[in-house]
């Protein structure tokens, strides 16, 4: 029976480097506008050096400015605690030593106001406590750009920190281009995925390309198998994009990480390496489901390539049943499998659920004049505390186990 798994695929890699194929042929339109694959890089790259930020936030006056000069100076201060005094701090007297081939990523989402980040480190300098490794941010690019220079400022502020940023760009379906998004009268057009209809998956590469060239935004969410195909042609045509995968995608099984997988590894360059770097997997994943994605992602050569992001607390209201809380999981997987990141996306469910207005998933779709009208800024800043609060207790369970983990590398290392 074995014998039938072995596949010609000629046709279909002849199809794909087609210049009549559709889908090719489309994506290469939208990128001729940008320059070429080298052009388009050489621009990011610029974009994007800390002193090419910090520049264009001057020369817009932005009220932000002082604030990333701020968390400059206290981390070449040494401000923020180093992952040794850290260690120390919980462990005692004991042997402080770790692992770090196996270090989870400590990741929060999202960080939609750049001021919850300056609000994130003072709490962090003043309780000796640590910043992530990675942020996720889900706020509207296009009021991010208006907002006195918020992109600009978070952009910097990870170069400052060391950390990894991921943005989720504004053609995602959510837009109104998906006629079955709206509100309980459309519910069942949920259970179809986000979606990208017609021509928005182009619009998501065009609307990627301006953000590369024009702000170094290299690393962005994906949410539809349309555009995570797209991303791989697009970095293999030579494009330096990075992308993960979101959790509203649905990977829930090891046969549909394996078809995920497949797609970055036959798409992957010459060298090796592909777009594809975080898989965020579904939030009904158990241990052993992780375990048998952990063995696809090593068996197809994507170990170090592919960081496996998981769920560890999310909202309270609106996206899971609560009480939710995988750290215990964690704590389990960690020791075995490397490259994985752990995901905070809500505060501990013992201290959400007894607010009396708890976090939803919905906060991260309102707008910051609406927030600012509804009076809603300092509650939703809580909330984001509340996931760097939970961010911190993993931290320490993790170190009470041995194990290691990534915090920003520029502030604690």
């Amino acid at each position: 029976m074995r014998e039938r798994l072995c596949f010609d695929n000629d046709g279909a890699l002849r199809y794909l480097s087609d210049p009549s194929n559709p889908v090719v042929s489309r994506l290469m339109e939208v990128m001729s506008s940008y320059g070429t694959p080298e052009e388009i890089n050489e621009k990011a790259k610029e974009a994007g050096k800390l002193e090419s930020l910090m520049k264009r936030l001057e020369e817009e006056g932005s009220p932000y400015l002082k604030d990333v000069r701020w968390l400059e100076e206290r981390r070449n201060a040494g401000d923020f605690v180093s992952v040794r005094e850290y260690r120390k701090s919980i462990l005692e007297n004991k042997d402080a030593s770790v692992d770090s081939s196996r270090a989870v990523t400590l990741e929060i989402s999202a960080l939609q106001f750049f001021p919850w980040l300056i609000a994130e480190a003072e709490r962090a300098i003043s309780r000796k406590e640590l910043m992530p490794g990675r942020f996720i941010r889900v706020r509207n690019m296009a009021e991010q750009v208006e907002d006195d220079g918020d992109l600009l400022a978070v952009a910097a502020s990870m170069k400052i920190m060391g950390a990894s940023l991921v943005e989720s760009l504004d053609t995602r379906g959510t837009d109104g281009s998906n006629v079955h998004l709206g509100g309980p009268d459309t519910i069942t057009g949920y259970f179809g995925g986000i979606g990208q209809p017609n021509d928005h998956c182009y619009r998501w590469v065009d609307e990627f390309l301006h953000y590369y060239t024009e702000y170094g935004v290299k690393q962005v969410l994906n949410v539809n198998p349309g555009t995570v195909l797209l991303g791989c042609l697009l970095h293999r045509l030579g494009v330096d994009v990075e992308f993960k995968i979101s959790v509203f995608m649905g990977n829930d099984n090891p046969a549909s990480v394996l078809w995920t997988l497949m797609m970055a590894k036959l798409l992957s360059r010459e060298d090796g390496s592909t777009p594809l770097v975080g898989l965020n997997l579904s939030n009904s994943c158990d241990v052993e489901t992780v375990r048998a994605v952990a063995e696809i992602r090593k068996a197809l050569g994507l170990e170090k390539a592919v960081r496996i992001e998981h769920h560890i607390t999310e909202p309270w209201r609106h996206i899971v049943r609560q009480p939710y809380c995988r750290r215990d999981d964690l704590l389990e997987l960690a020791e075995s499998i490397p490259n994985i990141s752990a995901k905070h996306e809500g505060g501990d469910p013992e201290v959400e659920g007894n607010l009396s207005d708890p976090s939803s998933i919905t906060d991260y779709f309102i707008s910051k004049a609406e927030i600012l009208e509804k009076g809603l800024m300092d509650k939703l800043e809580r909330d984001y505390l509340s996931k760097h609060d939970a961010v911190n207790h993993t931290a320490r369970a993790l170190t009470e186990r041995g194990l290691a983990f990534v915090a920003a590398p520029l502030l604690h290392d």
